[in-house]
């Protein structure tokens, strides 16, 4: 089932994308100062060796050349040139530190809008979009911070510094100067507009490919193992070659303007060469005069060539900023400030209602699990168990109705004080890349190993444990990959005897464990959950045959509830469930009893 919630939470006006650029820049805000200020240091020190070499002209043709002039000049060109190299390097050396202590903190602000983000904000998207925006996205946010905005300050004051210069010399040079920029300026308009119609198409291409990557390698056993090679294969390649012709042809639709504004916006020596000779020829200025405007001319190629640069970047970081944005805004769950005192840790629902998007999945749900009880939800798929449990965790708010622990609106709770008091225990549960140990210990970052390894020994971890390389101390592998499915249940369920919370949820926590371990871990759960508030979503009906109170869930709506004696006399639907179950189970054990004859 597609899991997603309605919207929930506050959700700020959106800014625009500069706006929001320059908030995400705050962190870093001094050291990016810092930077523009070194880097338009450094731009316009790099003009003082053209000025030098233009007086040392002024020597040569006015007859008054000297060595001490040539070399005091020289030195001067020297110390301005060594200047702008000091200043360049210091000035990208803060914007860099800048830009990654910014990606740093858009990361940790990103994974924790996704904590507090109800869960189907955050499983609508895809692996690969996920992955784009944490590693890709927010990493093409590095190169405005770290070179858009302090060296941009430069490269824009370079020209304006050298065309108020050619002024100077003559009004007329300034305006030859600008020459090519008009036709620039149109090419430049044509290849932002066809831009901008295909970046979403781009995002889009791109996320899909990302998708199908991720997909193909996570499910590459599956593949194998059904025999779904060319086909699986087919739709992996099919979609990186649907990316790169897309982006082939996005290309080559705006090579020509591309290129045109590429070649005529740095192009200012077209207009002043000609123009200073003329002047020049007519004596309206001296031909050192001229020989400066030429290099001036020159010297705003380089700035101009990157503002070009720039102004392509920009457009591809608005892009990504909006769609930042879209992260960054994602609705959150309202949650109060202050823990509250809870009296009990009763859990009742109260009519709860609740949609994925526009189908409701419970309908007028109540329900009251005392303190010390062991409730189990049974039913048939998609009746909405597994909503249940999400909901009393607060995975998703209730879109009518509510949930209470002890009294309490788990609304009225702090997230915290909420993950503190509640277990959950799925029966998917992700391992992460680190030691057994250490994936034990998350249930009590502060746990004693002694306390681990008591742990693993009730859930019946221990053994295997010891059969693994370096015992406690190896790696689960990505995503637990390392052990099987039932060994990973088992240290899910150590993980959540750690933790020793008051409420307790299981669904179908003990699907993959083997018939062998499945009782011990069905007489440890139970032995932690004295005194606690146990909730036990289960398809095996034998390990929930002793629960204070059954309720049969179907359609998102309570048919039945009581114990195990009372349902299989009152309810069809649970005791033809009792039956199916039980004739598997007989079905099983000939089976195996026939296999050991």
């Amino acid at each position: 089932m597609s899991e997603q919630n309605l919207p929930s939470g506050r959700k700020s006006k959106k800014q625009n994308f500069l706006s929001c650029l320059l908030t995400f820049a705050r962190k870093g805000k001094g050291q990016l100062i810092l930077s523009v200020i070194l880097s338009v240091i450094s731009i316009t020190a790099g003009l003082v060796p053209y000025y030098c070499f233009y007086r040392v002209l002024c020597l040569f043709l006015d007859g008054m050349v000297s060595a001490s002039g040539i070399w005091s000049w020289s030195l001067l060109a020297f110390i301005a040139y060594a200047g702008k190299v000091v200043c360049f390097g210091l000035s990208t050396t803060a914007s860099h530190y800048a830009a990654y202590h910014i990606l740093e903190g858009l990361r940790n602000r990103v994974a924790e809008r996704f904590l507090h983000a109800p869960l189907g904000e955050v499983t609508k998207h895809s692996i690969g979009e996920i992955k784009g925006i944490m590693v890709d996205k927010i990493e093409d946010i590095e190169p405005p911070f770290a070179h858009l905005v302090p060296e941009g300050s430069g490269h824009i004051v370079l020209p304006l510094v050298s065309m108020a210069a050619l002024a100077t010399i003559d009004w007329r040079l300034l305006l030859a100067s600008l020459v090519t920029f008009p036709l620039s300026f149109v090419c430049m308009g044509l290849t932002f507009k066809i831009s901008g119609k295909n970046y979403d198409t781009y995002n889009e291409s791109l996320s899909r490919m990302n998708s199908n990557i991720v997909e193909y390698v996570e499910g590459i056993q599956v593949i194998k193992a059904f025999g779904r090679t060319g086909e699986s294969y087919g739709k992996f390649s099919s979609a990186i070659l649907n990316y790169k012709t897309f982006v082939v042809r996005w290309l080559s639709s705006t090579w020509v303007t591309m290129k045109l504004a590429f070649a005529l916006f740095p192009s200012t020596l077209l207009g002043v060469l000609p123009a200073a000779l003329l002047l020049g020829a007519d004596g309206v200025i001296t031909a050192s005069q001229a020989a400066l405007a030429v290099m001036l001319s020159m010297s705003m190629v380089g700035s101009l060539a990157k503002l070009e640069v720039f102004s392509n970047e920009i457009k591809k970081v608005q892009m990504t900023v909006e769609e930042l944005q879209e992260y960054l805004e994602m609705p959150e769950l309202p949650e109060k400030g202050q823990d509250v005192e809870l009296k009990s840790y009763d859990v009742e629902l109260k009519n709860v209602r609740f949609s994925y998007e526009e189908d409701e999945v419970l309908h007028g749900v109540s329900l009251k699990l005392p303190q010390g009880s062991f409730t189990a939800l049974v039913g048939p798929s998609g009746g909405g168990k597994s909503t249940v449990a999400r909901l009393v965790s607060r995975f998703y708010d209730v879109s009518a109705g509510n949930i209470s622990i002890g009294g309490v609106d788990i609304r009225e709770m702090p997230l915290a004080q909420l993950t503190a008091i509640v277990s959950f225990v799925a029966q998917d549960n992700f391992l992460f890349r680190c030691s057994v140990k250490e994936n034990i210990r998350m249930g009590n970052p502060d746990a004693s190993d002694e306390q681990v390894t008591a742990a693993a020994r009730a859930a019946q971890c221990e053994e295997f444990i010891k059969k693994l390389p370096n015992g406690y101390d190896t790696s689960a592998g990505e995503a637990g990959k390392h052990l099987s499915g039932g060994e990973k249940q088992r240290i899910a369920i150590a993980r959540m005897m750690l933790k020793d919370s008051p409420v307790v949820i299981l669904d179908e926590a003990t699907a993959f464990t083997d018939p062998e371990n499945e009782d011990k871990i069905q007489k440890s759960i139970r032995e932690l959950a004295k005194g606690k508030t146990l909730l036990v979503i289960a398809h095996r009906l034998s390990t929930i045959k002793n629960a204070d109170n059954i309720v049969v869930l179907e359609n998102g709506r309570i048919l039945e509830q009581g114990r195990q004696k009372e349902l299989l006399e009152s309810s069809p639907l649970y005791r033809k469930m009792w039956e199916s179950h039980i004739g598997a189970k007989n079905w099983s054990a000939g089976k195996e009893a026939a296999e050991n004859v």
